[in-house]
């Protein structure tokens, strides 16, 4: 019987984490696989309350919580890294603890696993839920990156990573920066699958317009020498293009290429082999709930 343990980052998002858990639960009753639970709690503020004991489908459930707050991406580095060193497995599916990756979708996921066993299985969201400057925005990120780095990204966290994908990916430094660009560049054995993005269950989203731009440069920032070179490229046809009329305004545009080049170099530094190796630093301490 394969074994899945399903990854949950979270931050303070315990009241979402619980139903969720509850009708994960109810899902995969049937299903013929070990489940097992592993949520990374990114320091958070609230106090987790207890539920482990109604899980009745599930194997196993631990909490790692981490001594400072990383964000997702990095709760999701260590847990595997954690989850390769320390855990028997066959799959890792990664899931949002929000409510957002739908129950739902884990049961379609997992039957893809059986049909595809040795691919990735990554999930793009067709629906969401937003306002439609988010959505605008978000849109804008997509065809940025697509410009940029040749990749038209449309997957987040919602991924389902047989044992080997999982060991190339600890392998790779740019994991420590992102997750769903790591597996776009490193995987290529993968697969994809649409679901509608559900609704947060508790509380208002935490992911700010802010945070959405700091989240498309650290995408882009994974594929730097691509990047530098599509910058380049851009740079010299643009150059072509005005030379015979050259003027201060004409020659911002460069400038603005040149500031958001350097942006991106300086991002692609959270990339970090290093930390990585040395993740358990990064833990407190580790919860056996069941």
């Amino acid at each position: 019987m394969k074994k899945y343990i399903i990854l949950f980052p979270l931050y303070n998002d315990w009241a979402s984490l619980w139903k969720l858990s509850k009708e994960i639960n109810d899902h995969i009753k049937g299903l013929n696989a070990k489940f097992s639970f592993l949520f990374i709690n990114d320091a958070s503020a609230e106090k987790r309350s207890n539920l482990e004991s109604t899980l009745t489908n599930i194997d196993s459930i631990k909490v790692i919580n981490m001594k400072i707050n990383h964000l997702s991406g990095r709760c999701i580095a260590t847990g595997l890294k954690y989850i390769n060193e320390n855990e028997e497995f066959d799959y890792v599916i990664v899931m949002d603890s929000d409510g957002e990756d739908r129950p739902e979708s884990l049961v379609e996921l997992f039957n893809k696993s059986l049909e595809f066993p040795d691919k990735t299985i990554v999930v793009n969201r067709v629906q969401r839920s937003e306002n439609f400057f988010y959505k605008l925005m978000y849109k804008m990120h997509k065809v940025i990156t697509l410009i940029f780095t040749g990749k038209l990204i449309r997957f987040g966290n919602f991924t389902c990573l047989p044992k080997k994908c999982v060991k190339d990916l600890i392998s790779q430094g740019c994991l420590w920066n992102s997750f769903s660009a790591t597996v776009e560049k490193i995987v290529k054995n993968k697969i994809s699958m649409d679901a509608n993005r559900g609704k947060r269950y508790f509380g208002p989203s935490k992911t700010s317009y802010l945070k959405l731009i700091h989240h498309s440069f650290t995408i882009i920032s994974v594929f730097t020498k691509i990047v530098f070179f599509r910058v380049l490229l851009i740079s010299l046809i643009y150059f072509f293009i005005i030379y015979s009329k050259i003027s201060v305004l004409n020659l911002f545009p460069l400038l603005i290429l040149l500031i958001f080049l350097l942006i991106i170099f300086l991002i692609s530094r959270r990339d970090n082999l290093n930390a990585l190796k040395n993740f358990s630093k990064n833990i407190k301490d580790i919860k056996i709930l069941k």
